[in-house]
């Protein structure tokens, strides 16, 4: 059988409003144990930052994480796709723009989950050691 997006990503992905500072962003990543949060504009899907952004697009160039927003180094114009792809379609896409984490979105365009390289790889190979990594509890 063949599945899609929905049935093997994450919903209700963490997101900051593009005015949220680094130090915030930082925070909230570390409270979710994650290493990214999709950056919202009025509602909207504009971006996403990453743990590696805060640290080369922002602390690398002497940028002060309190005073700079995440709307300033985020990746912009994220490559998304629909909830009802099939996760062949996420691969591939994931792919061809080399990522590792991929937002989902609804009929309407509304950000609903994110797939990532983890659930993909859980998904195909639930006995790989990225697997096996992936589908661990994060420790407190």
């Amino acid at each position: 059988m063949t599945r899609r997006v929905h049935e093997v990503m994450t919903g209700n992905p963490v997101t900051v409003d593009r005015q949220t500072s680094l130090a915030e962003a930082a925070r909230v990543m570390r409270d979710a144990s994650i290493g990214d949060v999709l950056v919202l504009d009025g509602g909207r899907l504009r971006g996403i930052v990453t743990d590696r952004d805060i640290v080369v697009r922002a602390l690398a160039e002497a940028r002060n994480p309190v005073e700079t927003t995440v709307g300033a180094i985020c990746s912009t114009e994220p490559v998304t796709i629909g909830r009802d792809e099939l996760v062949d379609r996420a691969v591939e896409v994931m792919r061809r723009h080399a990522l590792r984490r991929l937002p989902v979105v609804g009929e309407d365009g509304g950000l609903v989950g994110i797939v990532t390289l983890g659930d993909l790889e859980v998904e195909r190979d639930p006995g790989s050691p990225l697997s096996f990594i992936s589908a661990a509890e994060p420790e407190a």
